[in-house]
């Protein structure tokens, strides 16, 4: 007799000389990462925004589809797409990245998503607010969590379970949060969520649930797979961790020149050229970039684009908030002949700083390692392909 075990094992880490498994390709080519010199948007093209999806796309028929908010309130409602398109409609530029970004370059490597450093993307996202949903539905004094529950259905570790994930009540009453159905001023795509989907400003992308069923109240932190087991932070098998929550600073570099087509080194002619990418944080807003053009022996202050929003980039005219989105940044080199490795690293108001030793736990979330760019810098053409 099969049992759910039989085809989702336990969380492990890879051996030292073990490659990527097909099961880790097959996740990969099912999701992709944004690439990087998309980082010249300020709004990421849906098509190249990163996508990570867990079981699979449902089969949702908008016309049909509703939410339903129960548990600890006084009183349940559920509510259609229409409805919930008749309340204020509200546009938000928001930053959103993987947890898991950057675990492939992880020693000992996690096994999973197979992640380098790509995983981002920023979108507009329009919809209404969650908050004032919760307080017409009356939230219990006593309320502790609240659920949200996608209609995706899978096995993850041996648990079969729908996606869920958990807030505090207090983060889930915060004005910013989304109960989101358009992106980038189009009706969401099934791979993000259509019809409907949660955008939860600063926190890492688990917890912006897709394809959005129903959101449970609750008097007990909530206990489900996604929440106790999956997205925690922990140093061995035993430990039972701390949750993944905010997103922690980054900063990327547009990488510059033009690539080789197999291992997407880069080459760069000499002279003047303008090291650019994007930096956030889901702490606080990001006030300092440093880039490196030496491997890190020396850094040096990169220019902060001030982060407006032109008039009527948003939905209706109006221009999308963009507290929660990614900032350019620029710095000017003069590239001389040679290797050099470039990097930038991102400081918010919070104090966060981005490390350059290897950050690690057993899920490979939540690591803001520096991006390191190798880049050539040569003089003459390089020689015609046969």
């Amino acid at each position: 007799m099969s049992t759910v075990d039989d085809v989702s094992g336990p969380s492990r880490l890879a051996e030292p000389e073990e490659g990527i498994s097909v099961e880790e390709l097959a996740l990969a080519a099912r999701n992709h990462a944004l690439p990087l010199e998309a980082l010249r948007y300020d709004v990421t093209p849906t098509g190249l925004h990163y996508l990570l999806i867990h079981y699979d796309i449902p089969d949702l028929d908008p016309a049909q589809h509703t939410l339903t908010i129960d548990g600890r309130v006084d009183r349940p409602m559920t509510v259609d797409l229409a409805g919930l398109r008749a309340r204020p409609r509200v546009t938000r530029r928001v930053t959103l990245e993987c947890a898991g970004n950057g675990r492939a370059l992880l020693t000992p490597r996690p096994v999973s998503q197979p992640w380098l450093t790509e995983a981002v993307g920023t979108a507009e996202w329009t919809g209404t607010p969650l908050a004032p949903l919760l307080r017409e539905a009356g939230i219990d004094p006593d309320a502790v969590d609240v659920v949200f529950t996608g209609a995706d259905h899978g096995v993850e570790r041996g648990v079969e379970q729908d996606y869920q994930r958990g807030l505090p009540v207090s983060e889930a009453l915060r004005e910013e949060i989304l109960l989101a159905y358009e992106m980038n001023g189009a009706p969401l795509l099934p791979q993000h969520g259509a019809p409907l989907r949660v955008v939860v400003p600063g926190w890492y992308g688990m917890a912006h649930v897709k394809w959005l069923r129903r959101i449970t109240v609750l008097d007990r932190e909530f206990d489900g797979y996604q929440n106790a087991v999956a997205y925690r932070l922990r140093a061995h098998p035993e430990d039972p961790g701390v949750p993944v929550t905010r997103i922690e600073p980054r900063a990327l570099v547009r990488p510059p020149g033009f690539p080789d087509f197999m291992s997407r080194a880069r080459v760069l002619r000499p002279g003047p050229c303008t090291v650019e990418g994007r930096a956030w944080s889901g702490f606080a807003p990001v006030t300092r970039v440093e880039v490196t053009t030496d491997g890190g022996a020396t850094w040096s202050e990169a220019t902060l684009d001030p982060g407006t929003v032109p008039a009527g980039s948003g939905v209706d005219g109006q221009a999308a908030d963009e507290r929660w989105a990614w900032r350019r940044w620029r710095y000017e080199w003069t590239a001389t002949p040679g290797r050099h490795t470039l990097g930038a690293r991102a400081t918010d108001a919070s104090g966060r700083t981005q490390p350059v030793e290897q950050p690690w736990n057993r899920g490979g979330f939540a690591n803001n390692l520096v991006q390191w760019v190798v880049v050539a810098v040569v003089p003459e053409d390089l020689p015609a392909g046969r």
